[in-house]
């Protein structure tokens, strides 16, 4: 008896099961209507500047100062100049000139919690103008300050993504010096 009941249990599971499975897949295969061009490109700038947040919070603060040759810039120069490079987008978009100069002074920003704040503050402004600009906003031409050229918004900003994403991969190389394993990198909980 008990058998019998354990085998029409089973049949009652594998007939529910089958119907789910095909229902699920003819859902799984219409595939969601793209992103809104704003909502893209905030998606990846916030991406890069996640990335770039968790590493400048994790890194220690008495390895900031580390740099894997002496040719290289330590930890905290590699941070504030992507900081300061976010305003060469950040600027143009919102309608204030380029920044004068090219990296924030190591002297301005003495602890890890100077840098941190910098870091999160340059990525948030971008995120502002991005979101300020919308969908129209992202085809607006403004001058790219490196090329003294027009540009649309989200051409100058995937340029900044790009470059942000080259600051993270430096990084990792200072992480992985420094006998550590990067944010990125670690096992998710």
């Amino acid at each position: 008896m008990a058998t019998i009941r354990s085998l029409m249990f089973s049949a009652v599971i594998a007939v529910f099961l089958a119907a789910a499975v095909p229902a699920a897949t003819a859902q799984d295969k219409t595939p969601k209507p793209a992103d809104s061009p704003s909502k893209a490109v905030l998606a990846a700038w916030n991406d890069i500047g996640r990335k770039l947040i968790a590493m400048a919070e994790d890194f220690p603060e008495d390895k900031y100062d580390y740099k894997p040759t002496p040719a290289q810039q330590t930890f905290a120069q590699r941070l504030l100049h992507v900081s300061g490079a976010n305003y060469f987008f950040t600027n143009p978009v919102v309608g204030k000139p380029a920044p004068s100069e090219d990296d924030p002074k190591r002297e301005q920003y003495k602890t890890k919690a100077d840098v941190v704040a910098l870091v999160k503050k340059s990525f948030a402004d971008g995120a502002a103008a991005i979101t300020a600009k919308g969908d129209k906003g992202m085809t607006a031409m403004v001058v790219d300050p490196f090329a003294n050229q027009q540009t649309r918004v989200y051409d100058l900003a995937y340029g900044m993504i790009e470059h942000s994403g080259e600051i993270y991969g430096q990084l990792v190389g200072y992480y992985r010096n420094s006998g550590m394993v990067p944010p990125e990198s670690r096992p998710k909980k």
